[in-house]
């Protein structure tokens, strides 16, 4: 019998849907589940002792039961936040309850020795962040944009006048508002007289402006590579904020000095699966046209045009048979 994967996600979730789905058309037993119906919606049971040096022991959910013995793989994609699960306990217990149930049932789900994950939650989170990818890029030969990390007016303002034109970043995007939704911020070129003393509340990414032609979004699923280049209307800064109906996607061949750094990247990180971002100021042919700007380490795909061989590369991974852990 194929082993099980372990489907880690909130119950909304289109990506992992398709994913699902082509493991069941292969006939490979899944189980989805969300940490955060923890209690009649989710209970476990696990043990380990001398005699059972791996966790074992059921895992049920409202449709399915599982051992984790029989768990070959897990895709760890975007689980609810404990603490949603706990909302009716008053704020200590609600923080207490989310630890606990953090602690005991995800480490036990971080910790399953015999499966690959995809990615390990743990390697998510070392990778995200994004001086550390920046400095790897720099280590493995690849072009960045020259970078500052500040919260000094000073430092700011010199580096907007050296590196004209520059441009600001998030580190992260907008957390969710009172109102449930999140938000984003947009990629916007600054001026150094646009920097006052406020600067200095919070850490801000500063990087000297790619004279881009396009954008390149490479998907790498263990082995196998899917990149699309991606044009916005002229004068475009940064495509995501504008209509994505004007956005043209084609496929672009990723010159093999790159390719061989993003499997170093992603080996390096303790990664199976990533999403990088390109910028591209050349026709592409040429390793010195693609500048590395992130890589995200649990990236969205379902949007590209060949998100259905994606689907197959995930289906893949996760159904192959002795894989181990990674």
């Amino acid at each position: 019998m194929a082993h099980t994967v372990l489907v880690v996600t909130a119950l909304e979730d289109v990506t992992a849907d398709w994913v699902i789905a082509a493991l069941n058309e292969r006939g490979v037993p899944v189980v989805r589940v969300d940490p955060a119906d923890v209690g009649p919606r989710l209970a476990f049971g696990f043990r380990l002792g001398v005699d059972e040096p791996a966790w074992s022991g059921p895992l049920r959910t409202g449709s399915r039961d599982v051992d984790l013995g029989e768990i070959g793989a897990v895709y760890h994609r975007r689980p609810t936040p404990y603490g949603a699960g706990f909302a009716q306990l008053p704020s200590q217990q609600r923080a207490f309850a989310a630890a606990e149930a953090r602690h005991g049932l995800g480490g036990v789900l971080h910790d399953l020795c015999s499966a690959r994950y995809v990615n390990h939650p743990a390697a998510v989170a070392r990778a995200e962040f994004k001086p550390g990818q920046l400095r790897r890029f720099v280590d493995l030969g690849l072009r960045i944009p020259t970078t500052l990390v500040t919260n000094d007016v000073v430092a700011a303002r010199e580096f907007a006048e050296t590196h004209a034109p520059v441009v600001c970043k998030s580190f992260r995007g907008l957390p969710t508002g009172e109102d449930g939704r999140a938000g984003a911020i947009w990629t916007q070129r600054v001026h150094s007289d646009d920097f006052d003393d406020s600067l200095s509340v919070t850490a801000h990414l500063f990087q000297a402006e790619v004279p881009k032609v396009g954008d390149v979004r490479i998907t790498v699923v263990g082995g196998r590579v899917f990149a699309q280049r991606t044009t916005a209307p002229s004068g475009t800064l940064d495509w995501r904020c504008g209509d994505w109906n004007d956005l043209s996607h084609a496929p672009v061949v990723v010159p093999s000095a790159v390719e061989t750094a993003l499997h170093r990247y992603l080996a390096a990180s303790d990664l199976v699966f990533g999403c990088f971002d390109f910028a591209l100021t050349g026709d592409g042919s040429s390793p010195e046209d693609w500048w590395a700007i992130e890589c995200n380490p649990n990236g969205q795909w379902g949007w590209l045009p060949d998100a259905p061989a994606i689907t197959e590369a995930f289906a893949d991974i996760l159904s192959t048979e002795g894989i181990g852990s990674s």
